[in-house]
């Protein structure tokens, strides 16, 4: 990279989202040794973040937070684009590609509340709010007696909400929460072992446009091996099971030495009904794993249940 380029980072415009394009910023530089001026962030809106007042299952899904992003990644305007990885869709447009992931944060959600210690704490009848489809499914299923609510907005938003009294609890990601230092704020964690993060949770990613050797060079040196190959486990998942924000997925890769382990599960909207699936297999074989699974658990649950996510 010529010292006088300049590298235009994209990214959405709340507080987390700013965060993870700094530290994408940030990593640049010091891989690089560029003068920070010489990156500029720039802030997209997307119809994600505009849409206040409806769920995304009702209004497109995972893409509203990509689409305006992609746009300018794809005509030059901006070099990158920064997202966190949960709402990437599994099909990205012709000629962009997810280019780097950075090391995965926690994965874990995070239990908020100043009424209760945990989920399980709460009382009968009390109130949760969350935007995901997952976790009401997952709430429901551990909490049948509790309402849950629609709860959109960034953090700081869902935050000024639960003070206002809109609801008794909320579930955010640890790793947001992480990020954005501040982690006194979490009453309480959600183990995977009950409570299954959503595909790509805790993971920052970057896309580029596919092929482009300039761009291509200048995040080699970020990306972190062992969360690309988890993702890539989790990612084949989704694409077999129509991962979006209208789809109550859940799922889980770790990786060590020994190989990758994976976790998934499905589960209907009202948590009524929800079918899991575990695997293991060597760290070359995430992507196909991840798609074994989704073929296996689809296979598992029958054609029913899945019709009743159109």
């Amino acid at each position: 990279m010529a010292t006088t380029d300049t590298v235009r980072i994209g990214t959405r415009g709340s507080p987390l989202a700013l965060a993870q394009a700094h530290e994408v910023r940030d990593r640049l530089v010091a891989a690089h040794a560029i003068a920070p001026d010489r990156i500029e962030v720039v802030v997209i809106s997307t119809a994600g973040d505009r849409i206040q007042d409806r769920p995304l299952s009702e209004v497109g899904g995972k893409g509203l937070f990509t689409l305006e992003l992609e746009e300018q990644l794809r005509d030059g305007r901006i070099d990158l684009a920064v997202h966190s990885s949960k709402d990437m869709p599994t099909v990205l447009p012709d000629g962009l590609a997810i280019t780097a992931f950075l090391e995965r944060e926690d994965p874990r959600d995070a239990f908020i509340s100043t009424k209760a210690t945990s989920l399980h704490d709460l009382p009968q009848g009390a109130v949760v709010g969350s935007s995901s489809l997952r976790r009401q499914a997952m709430i429901r299923r551990l909490r049948p007696d509790v309402s849950v609510v629609q709860f959109r907005g960034n953090v700081q938003t869902r935050l000024r909400k639960l003070q206002e009294g809109v609801a008794d609890a909320t579930l955010l990601a640890c790793a947001g929460i992480n990020r954005l230092g501040m982690r006194e704020i979490i009453t309480d964690l959600m183990e995977p072992d009950y409570f299954l993060p959503a595909p790509g949770q805790g993971a920052i990613c970057i896309e580029g446009r596919a092929g482009d050797p300039r761009t291509d060079t200048l995040v080699e040196p970020l990306n972190h091996e062992t969360t690309a190959t988890a993702l890539a486990c989790e990612r084949g998942f989704l694409s077999e099971l129509d991962g979006s924000c209208r789809t109550p997925i859940a799922g889980l890769a770790t990786v060590d030495a020994s190989g990758i382990v994976f976790r998934g599960m499905v589960l209907t909207p009202d948590g009524a009904e929800a079918h899991e699936i575990a695997f293991s297999g060597a760290t070359g074989d995430a992507a196909e794993l991840g798609r074994e699974a989704g073929r296996q658990l689809r296979g598992k649950a029958g054609g029913g249940f899945f019709a009743s996510w159109s």
